[in-house]
């Protein structure tokens, strides 16, 4: 599961954005991955382990409420039960 956030320029300035990323391990584990960063700059990775897929779906939709909360917009959701 994936999901592009980004946030909307000012003036002179590149766009900020946030992808979440919801990935199943080889051992049945879970990661959400968070990168963010400024367009064109290097970004920061993130990284949380959870062991089951409810609490790492429940950790990823944390993440994303906030940063729509932050002002963020959804460009971008991929995966089968991908949420919006």
């Amino acid at each position: 599961m994936r999901l592009y956030l980004q946030q909307r320029p000012t003036a002179g300035e590149a766009p900020k954005y946030v992808q979440l990323t919801l990935e199943q391990d080889l051992f049945g584990g879970w990661f959400l991955v968070r990168e963010s960063g400024t367009t064109g700059a290097r970004p920061t990775v993130k990284r949380e382990q959870h062991l089951a897929r409810d609490t790492a779906l429940a950790a990823f939709e944390s993440a994303r409420d906030a940063q729509l909360k932050r002002g963020f917009q959804v460009m971008f959701a991929q995966g089968a039960d991908a949420p919006r």
